[in-house]
């Protein structure tokens, strides 16, 4: 976002074993601290951070395990996200093509569970390599014991308290050279394909990066909508029936299990009526409640220099000498208008440090 104050004391760490030595020292000393991977998911505000910034640059990647159609590959939470990514691609293994593009690092990956065009992190997750704050002990945590769902995970909710030293991930070898089935529409499109179908891998990482770079969503100096922190507003999930509420043209989608019909032969006996199933849950886009509230692409409040995305109207963006205030006072404004409009109201994806909506 090109925002925010000082640190208090930066501390960068290019190897595993300085990261573990490092933050030991630190926890017995301060209880001020956060994690840095590449802060492209992070606003600051002007007052900055008074306390210790652990910045993780560590580096390797290695394949642990090859078992029959499965391959697992390790990173160290320092790498870079879109270079993990076309390493595996480079190797010959599908699962994470769909999520080229993502600035970041590895290590944060797993934070905010991230996903694009119909995939997430936790698709292929195996597990991540973890020091739980304060004890300073490193152990290996499950997938399924980080409460991983839509952007969001047991680590971003402070359920655990540490830092993620590395990540393994179990792909799939594309002896076919092809991808995992398309599940996304405008990328179908983009491919030429039908949803559910599979294309080659590097056409696949090219039409995301493409799909991505028209949305200012790969970072362009000669693009200011791309001088941003990617999606502002993570997309809200809401009750079937709050959803109905809406225009029949909003977008929605059902998340969770549905309730199957039921075929009753006639002249069959009525049966029982079942047990009442949980209300159906439905995602919504954010991008369409805040045009549908009225605030449209490139759309900024008077004299301030943040402004909405020209390309998409899920980002805020830095025109260029804005300031944090001027990004929290946006967001705010975004966030009241829909909720005036809606009764929907939206929750920040990126991480605010000293600030607040």
């Amino acid at each position: 976002m090109r925002v925010g104050g000082p640190m208090g004391h930066y501390h960068s760490y290019s190897s595993t074993r300085s990261l573990v030595a490092g933050a030991k020292k630190i926890w017995a000393e301060s209880d001020q601290w956060m994690v840095l991977g590449s802060g492209s998911n992070l606003v600051v505000s002007e007052a900055g951070f008074d306390g210790h910034v652990l910045h993780i640059n560590t580096r390797g990647v290695t394949v642990k395990k090859a078992t029959g159609q499965k391959v697992q590959i390790h990173a160290e939470a320092g790498e870079d996200w879109d270079g993990f990514v076309s390493h595996t691609l480079g190797q010959g293994v599908r699962g994470l093509e769909t999520l080229s593009g993502i600035p970041g690092t590895v290590g944060a990956s797993v934070i905010q569970n991230v996903g694009a065009y119909g995939a997430e992190v936790a698709d292929t997750l195996v597990s991540i390599d973890y020091l739980d704050c304060p004890s300073g002990t490193r152990r290996n945590i499950p997938a399924e014991e980080l409460e991983l769902g839509h952007r969001t995970s047991a680590l971003k909710t402070g359920a655990l308290h540490g830092v993620v030293l590395g990540v393994t991930f179990s792909l799939e070898p594309a002896e076919d050279g092809l991808s995992i089935p398309i599940l996304y529409d405008q990328l179908a499109d983009g491919l030429g394909v039908s949803v559910g179908d599979r294309a080659p891998l590097g056409v696949t990482r090219s039409s995301v990066l493409a799909l991505r770079a028209s949305k200012g969503m790969l970072l362009d100096d000669n693009d200011p909508d791309s001088v941003s922190s990617g999606s502002f507003f993570m997309n809200p999930v809401v009750s079937e029936r709050i959803s109905m509420a809406l225009p029949s043209e909003a977008p929605r989608w059902f998340v969770g299990d549905t309730q199957p019909d039921t075929v009753i032969p006639l002249g069959s006996p009525q049966p029982e009526a079942p047990a009442l199933a949980e209300p159906g849950m439905v995602k919504l886009s954010a991008a369409w409640l805040i045009e549908y509230a009225g605030i449209s692409k490139g759309f900024s409040l008077p004299g301030s220099k943040a402004a909405v995305s020209g390309k998409h109207s899920l980002a805020i963006t830095n025109r260029g000498g804005a300031s944090a205030s001027e990004v929290a006072e946006l967001a705010r404004y975004i966030v009241t208008t829909v909720g005036n409009k809606t009764g929907i109201f939206l929750v920040p994806e990126p991480t605010l440090v000293g600030l607040k909506l």
